[in-house]
């Protein structure tokens, strides 16, 4: 949203506004990108060109309010609401409302295809169920309340900021409001345990079961709700079972074995917008049916679906990074399909370990494809989430971590 300096031809005008009307105003300019200045001199205009009064507001509690309008307009405002009888505070209330109620919040722009995302590499201990996790909170998150930002565009020029590109400029913004399911995909179970869920008991069903064409009933009975208000029921788990560790020798067995994700979890995509795999650390056929499931498919956009690798600024990601990119170039020549990379995540980084670290995050920005689509700082919130088996969205709203990952799931979404 432009939030430059208003025009000369405006001028500064201060009255009273109700919060609860303030901040729907705030909300839904923000839903449809325009200024709040604007938004009010269009509800001044459309009032004043009203036949009658519309009903009216409650204002209690009023507080100071000011905007700034045309030259003239608050002028002519205070003429009409003189001849109404309507004092200024609740005039201005109804404007409000009028432009409210005639600027309904737009719909959720939804994909035409389920859009998954395979969130991965093959070293350990580089965060991807923290990305996981936190992009897909941010992706789910209440549409009817605002949240800090990081300004995705300054992403590019981090590296240049040895001392501190985390730290960059935010604005804020609705959640997007979209159906969001996590996949527990890593047999250690991280991502279950984070959440405050307990893994899938091993003589039960599971995933791997049914990947491995013996499942024991419906996978949907085995996804749990991530309940917290911010995400209003669009957050799901499917959780994690230990039984994950013989998932590449059962696949073995499996006839047409990289479409076996995508055979189990074809059911479940009707009911969300994106689906995301945290992938377990590895490079066996667990991971050739990770990324086959976020293949590009017929009628689906390039870059909706496809694979976020995250890494860390230090030198083993690049060794483990090259071994994901040639795993995944080889399936994509063998089997003839298109697989997306959406991006690379740096986690976990801090500037203040030196030289390593910010050659490291140079040497990442400089690859342009796939580009840097997000910066995580290694800070202390995440960890006390993960004590907490709490979203680190709910947990810590405001930390330079969740402001990060909204910006990440802007990247890519």
């Amino acid at each position: 949203m432009d939030t430059s300096p208003p025009p000369s031809d405006r001028e500064k005008v201060v009255s009273k506004l109700p919060a609860p009307l303030r901040q729907a105003l705030k909300i839904r300019a923000a839903q449809r990108g325009t200024e709040i200045q604007l938004a009010v001199e269009e509800g001044i205009t459309a009032w004043c060109a009203l036949a009658a009064t519309p009903e009216s507001v409650d204002t209690a509690g009023a507080d100071s309010f000011s905007t700034f309008l045309p030259e003239g307009q608050w002028e002519h405002f205070r003429r009409v609401a003189g001849e109404r009888k309507v004092s200024l505070i609740q005039g201005l209330a109804q404007s409000v409302q009028l432009w409210l109620d005639t600027h309904p919040a737009p719909d959720i722009e939804r994909p035409a295809v389920t859009r998954r995302i395979v969130v991965c590499n093959q070293k350990g201990g580089v965060g991807k169920t923290a990305i996981t996790a936190g992009t897909g909170e941010a992706l789910a998150e209440n549409p009817e309340k605002l949240y800090p930002v990081r300004v995705a565009k300054q992403l590019a020029a981090a590296a240049s900021d040895q001392s501190d590109p985390v730290a960059l400029d935010v604005e804020n913004l609705p959640g997007l409001g979209l159906r969001v399911l996590l996949v527990d995909f890593d047999p250690q179970c991280h991502l279950t345990n984070q959440l405050g869920s307990a893994p899938l008991a091993m003589d039960g069903d599971s995933l791997t079961n049914h990947m491995a064409g013996d499942p024991k009933g419906d996978l949907r009975d085995l996804i749990v709700s991530v309940d917290d208000d911010n995400f209003g029921g669009r957050l799901h788990l499917l959780p994690a079972c230990n039984d994950a560790f013989l998932l590449d020798v059962r696949l073995s067995a499996v006839r047409a074995r990289e479409a076996a994700l995508e055979r189990a979890l074809a059911p479940l995509e009707s009911d969300y917008d994106v689906i995301l795999i945290d992938c377990p650390p590895s490079l066996g056929l667990s991971m050739d049916a990770a990324a086959y499931y976020g293949r590009r498919r017929e009628g689906e956009a390039p870059g909706q679906s496809g694979t976020l690798i995250v890494v860390q600024a230090e030198d083993s990601s690049a060794d483990a990074y090259d071994l994901l990119v040639h795993q995944i170039d080889d399936l994509r020549n063998d089997l003839q399909i298109d697989i997306d990379y959406l991006g690379i995540a740096v986690n976990l980084y801090d500037g203040r370990r030196g030289y390593i670290a910010t050659s490291s995050l140079q040497g990442w920005v400089d690859i342009k494809d796939p580009r840097v689509v997000g910066l995580i700082g290694d800070l202390k919130e995440q960890k006390e989430a993960v004590r907490m088996k709490a979203p680190l969205l709910s947990y810590a709203p405001r930390s330079q971590q969740a402001i990060g990952m909204r910006a990440l799931a802007r990247e890519i979404s």
